[in-house]
């Protein structure tokens, strides 16, 4: 994550901004102020820290369908991210999320930020039958290092100068093909397992396993089982073989076209 450039002008203004609301938020929880209270901090943070105007980008009557999200955040017309605030007392959890995911899921809003002022989590909407959202990344805000290029860019993909660049989306893209489940099911994919039964003829003079024996190995005692059952494992295989389709047909392409 490090790796986001982030214009020197930004990073001051993240730098600067953690060290003065840092303080701040860690008295909220011990304060137990109100939601509106909340979102009033939030507001200048988003503000003093992200950039964003106050004014024009930022709302609290965003109507959907009748009713009222916490806060919006539209830049040049258009909505790019709901909130749902909560007090800083309260301790967040996905049922408070159920209704910012309604709202963008009715006005096709991918991104939603839940957050009390400590606690920062950033998801994005999946817009299918039936309409579900996955976790990008979360923050606590007292535990961010100015001195960190990771939690500076943690903070600065939800910056105003980034809405131009897709960071968000890059990264969320990019985490959902680099993670454990994908990597395990690489593991167990013909080209590794080849790779690896060689590797043991090639050390070790004599040794004969087959790809099916380490196969076995590697799902029973190498990956850990949380990474080869469940939902995650299946979108990885999922994301694998779209992959492996779309370079199939770009070599076809490429060789139908030499010819």
């Amino acid at each position: 994550m490090s790796a986001i450039r982030i214009p020197k002008k930004t990073q001051d203004r993240l730098v600067a901004g953690l060290k003065r609301y840092q303080p701040i938020v860690g008295r909220l929880r011990e304060r137990d102020i109100s939601e509106a209270d909340t979102v009033t901090v939030i507001k200048d943070m988003l503000t003093d820290i992200f950039g964003y105007d106050k004014y024009t980008e930022l709302t609290s009557e965003q109507q959907i369908r009748g009713t009222y999200c916490d806060l919006a955040i539209r830049v040049e017309g258009k909505v790019y991210y709901l909130a749902e605030v909560k007090s800083a007392g309260t301790n967040l959890n996905d049922n408070h999320l159920r209704q910012a995911v309604n709202y963008g899921a009715h006005q096709g809003i991918e991104w939603v930020l839940l957050t009390n002022a400590i606690e920062w989590k950033i998801y994005r909407i999946k817009f299918g039958q039936p309409i579900d959202w996955s976790e990008v990344y979360h923050f606590d805000m007292c535990n961010l290092s100015t001195r960190s290029g990771d939690d500076l860019a943690k903070l600065f993909m939800l910056c105003r100068e980034s809405i131009s660049s897709d960071s968000l989306a890059e990264y969320h893209r990019q985490a959902q093909i680099v993670n454990r489940y994908t990597i395990a099911e690489l593991l167990q994919g013909d080209a590794l397992v080849t790779c690896l039964r060689r590797e043991l003829r090639r050390l070790f003079d004599g040794v004969k396993v087959s790809d099916d024996e380490l196969r076995t190995i590697l799902a029973n005692d190498v990956i850990k089982r949380d990474a080869l059952d469940g939902d995650s494992p299946k979108a990885a295989k999922t994301v694998i073989k779209r992959a492996t389709n779309a370079l199939a047909k770009k070599q076809a392409a490429k060789m139908q076209k030499a010819a």
